[in-house]
C-alpha cells in the first residue's frame, strides 16, 4: 500500500507507538500485529525484553528504544528476533544503527526536527519516525507535525506521529506525504492494553485542550518534556505524599515517587489521578474501550 508496508511487511500504514512503562506490552503489540499493523514493544521499560520478544511468536514486530536508558544487548536481542529496532530521544547513531542491521533488522529514529531527520537518514536508517508537539508522552522537539512534515528533506519513508486519531488524520497525513502513520492515544484504550482503567477513563473524558506539554513528571528523567494531562499535574502538585503509587511486578511491589515518570498500568495501585497520564492531543477521538483491531480499521477506513 505504501512504501513503509512494502518494506516493513505489514499490510495497514499503521505504527504502534512503543510507549514506556510496561505500556507497548506483548499483548497489545500482538493484537496491533495482528490487525495488519507494525506493533512495537517498549525495550526500555521493567519488563525485560527477552521476555517480551519470547511472547511475539513468529509476527512482524519492531522494539523501541529510549537512548536515555539503552541497554545494547537488548538492542541486538531485539535486532535478531524483531523486523525493525527504534530509537528515541538521543542524537542519531551509526553505530547503533550498523549493530542492528548485523543482526538482521531495519533500523529506525524517531526524530523531533529536520536537522535530526537529515541526521538519521544519513545514519543509515531505513525509515524516520517525525514527531510533531501534538504527540503524548515524551516529545523530542519544538514544531508542530505538519509544520515538521513540510521541513523534512530525506530520501527515507517517513512515518507521521502525534496528534493522529482519527480515518480524516491518517488519510490527512498520507496525502501530506508520510508513509505510515503513529499512533499511541488511541490505543492506550484497546481492550488489550495494560493501561490502568482510571486512566482509560480519564482519557475518554477529555479533549485535546485537557492535555498539557510539560516536565513535571521528571524522576528518573529530567528535562525531558512530555505531553500529559493537566488533571494529573494538578493532583500530583496538589499531593504531600513522597510515594504515590505502588507498581507490582512478578512478587516484587515497587513504590514509585511523586512525579515519577512511570504510567498507571494494570499492576499499579495508589494513587493513579496523580501519575503521568500520558495523551496526545488526538486524545478527543478516545471514546471507549475497544479491541485493537477495531481501532486499526476505524483507522484506515478512508485508504
Amino acid at each position: 500500500m505504501t512504501t513503509f508496508t512494502d518494506l516493513v511487511g505489514c499490510s495497514v500504514p499503521i505504527q504502534l507507538a512503543g510507549m514506556g512503562g510496561g505500556i507497548s506490552d506483548a499483548p497489545l503489540c500482538s493484537a496491533v500485529c495482528d490487525a495488519g499493523g507494525l506493533g512495537m514493544l517498549g525495550g526500555s521499560g521493567l519488563t525485560p525484553v527477552a521476555a517480551m520478544l519470547d511472547e511475539m511468536g513468529d509476527r512482524t514486530f519492531g522494539v523501541n528504544f529510549l537512548m536515555p536508558f539503552l541497554d545494547q544487548q537488548a538492542v541486538s536481542l531485539a535486532a535478531s528476533r524483531a523486523k525493525v529496532v527504534e530509537f528515541f530521544y538521543g542524537d542519531p547513531s551509526s553505530e547503533l544503527v550498523d549493530l542492528v542491521h548485523e543482526g538482521g533488522a531495519l533500523a529506525a529514529w524517531q526524530v523531533g526536527s529536520s536537522d535530526e531527520a537529515a541526521a538519521a537518514a544519513a545514519s543509515g536508517c531505513d525509515f524516520i519516525v517525525a514527531q510533531g508537539t501534538e504527540a503524548g508522552g515524551h516529545v523530542r522537539g519544538g514544531t508542530a507535525l505538519d509544520e515538521l512534515l513540510r521541513s523534512l528533506d530525506v530520501n527515507v519513508p517517513v512515518v507521521a506521529a502525534g496528534g493522529i486519531g482519527t480515518a480524516d488524520d491518517v488519510a490527512r497525513m498520507l496525502g501530506a506525504g508520510a508513509s505510515a502513520v503513529r499512533i499511541g492515544t488511541r490505543f492506550l484504550a484497546a481492550k488489550e492494553s495494560c493501561a490502568h482503567p482510571l486512566y482509560v477513563s480519564a482519557l475518554v473524558g477529555a479533549s485535546s485542550g485537557d492535555t498539557v506539554l510539560t516536565e513535571a513528571f521528571s524522576v528518573g528523567w529530567p528535562n525531558a518534556p512530555h505531553r500529559v494531562l493537566r488533571s494529573c499535574v494538578d493532583a500530583a502538585e496538589a499531593s504531600e505524599d513522597e510515594t504515590i503509587a505502588t507498581l507490582r511486578l512478578g512478587a516484587a511491589d515497587i513504590p514509585l515517587p511523586r512525579l515519577s515518570t512511570v504510567p498507571p498500568t494494570k499492576a499499579t495501585y495508589g494513587r493513579i489521578s496523580a501519575m503521568a497520564l500520558y495523551a496526545g492531543t488526538s486524545v478527543d477521538a478516545v471514546q471507549r474501550r475497544e479491541p485493537a483491531a477495531d481501532i486499526v480499521a476505524e483507522l484506515t477506513s478512508m485508504l
